[in-house]
């Protein structure tokens, strides 16, 4: 014990003298545009960024090429022994241009800015941590992995995150905590749904009788759906995006409508879809489909997430920070890996607030600690797993 709390207290001193550079390494990384779904050509720039910063950490670096953008892959260390995964996302909800609009500042204890919260922040600890303790003492190999479309679903990523995480001895992710700097130990499932209504045009005034309006046929299904949602049980459905028709003169043939699902447990997913798939017309020559675009499992807290979160909240109070947990209904890539067995500590971002809006900010404070807090679990790592 004394030797971890020796190793606690150098890895703060490290990460306090590393106050400056952690803040230009945020408020550099804020500064440059990388909209989620914008494609390879918009994240390129971030992409070269990052893996200049990973690079320069030592290791092994792959930069393969998906239709999101680039997934960055930093190994440090070889052998057989299970990895401690680093997992974050470089790719923000905010579009080309952002940053140069409103680029990031730095007001006395805050950086504000698009993207600092969620989760340039996260990074920029991340990567002094790796930086502060060195490859020599690294507890485990290091996997640093970060991915180009985390905030659309992780369609191009999500093979090699659980390729990558099922094999590791524990995943940390850079989401932002709670707030107060709290670990996200459970985290609602998440499906995004396309709901489309077909029907039959014919003009609205000579013989509507002969169409089959999908508009009308997708207004009454959705007040299915509207019944479908349990506030009780935590499930919420929302109608986020309806569309269809061509003109106010024709019976219209088509209509959709974009669903977005939050649930806290297994149970309640199966439910919900097999009530949508049951969704059935009630015109005649109509036709309904569902078609599930995006979704990721609930995350549960498993005994595995509930071990490392203890010994994660053991080594933040040698660093004399009192380390909380809770859940959340938002997802993160932690939630492709949980139902797994996998032990994950997610939200070990630095505090701060206003993800996904014009007031995103981290406190400066919070940054240090979290390189600190951040170095000293690749120094000491959970025990996992790693199958």
């Amino acid at each position: 014990m004394r030797a971890e709390q020796a190793l606690a207290g150098e890895l703060a001193r490290g990460a306090g003298e590393q106050r400056g550079r952690l803040i230009e390494r945020t408020l550099a990384l804020a500064s440059t545009d990388a909209p989620s779904g914008g494609g390879p050509a918009a994240l390129a720039a971030a992409a070269d960024q990052i893996a200049a910063e990973l690079a320069a950490l030592g290791g092994v670096l792959a930069r393969t090429p998906t239709p999101a953008g680039e997934l960055l892959e930093l190994r440090i260390g070889a052998g057989t022994e299970a990895p401690v995964l680093v997992l974050g996302h470089y790719d923000t909800v905010w579009p080309q241009g952002t940053a140069a609009e409103r680029p990031p500042t730095l007001d006395g204890d805050v950086i504000s800015g698009p993207g600092v919260f969620d989760m340039r922040g996260g990074i920029a600890a991340a990567l002094g941590a790796i930086e502060l303790l060195g490859p020599e003492r690294l507890g485990a190999p290091l996997v640093a992995l970060m991915t180009p479309d985390e905030e659309t679903g992780s369609a191009s990523s999500r093979e090699r995150i659980v390729e990558v995480g099922v094999a590791a001895r524990c995943v940390l992710v850079l989401e932002p905590p709670l707030p107060g700097g709290a670990l996200k130990t459970a985290r609602s499932g998440w499906a995004v749904y396309r709901l489309a209504a077909r029907g039959r045009s014919a003009h609205a005034g000579i013989d509507p009788q002969r169409g089959v309006n999908a508009i009308e046929e997708l207004c009454d299904a959705l007040l299915e759906v509207r019944s479908i949602a349990d506030r009780t049980q935590g499930t919420l459905i929302n109608v986020g995006a309806i569309a269809g028709g061509t003109l106010a003169n024709v019976v219209a043939a088509e209509a959709h409508a974009l669903l977005d699902l939050r649930v806290t447990g297994a149970a309640e997913q199966r439910r919900v879809d097999e009530a949508l798939a049951a969704l059935e017309p009630r015109r005649s020559g109509a036709a309904l489909e569902v078609e599930q675009l995006h979704a990721r499992a609930v995350m549960e807290r498993t005994a595995p997430i509930a071990a490392a979160y203890a010994h994660a909240r053991d080594l933040a109070a040698l660093l004399g920070d009192e380390l909380g947990e809770g859940s959340v209904a938002g997802t993160s890539d932690a939630n492709l890996l949980a139902h797994r067995g996998v032990a994950v500590l997610d939200g070990l971002g630095p505090d701060g607030g206003g993800a996904h809006a014009i007031d995103e900010h981290i406190s400066v404070d919070a940054l240090v600690a979290r390189c600190a807090l951040i170095a000293l679990l690749l120094a000491l790592p959970p025990a996992g797993g790693g199958r």
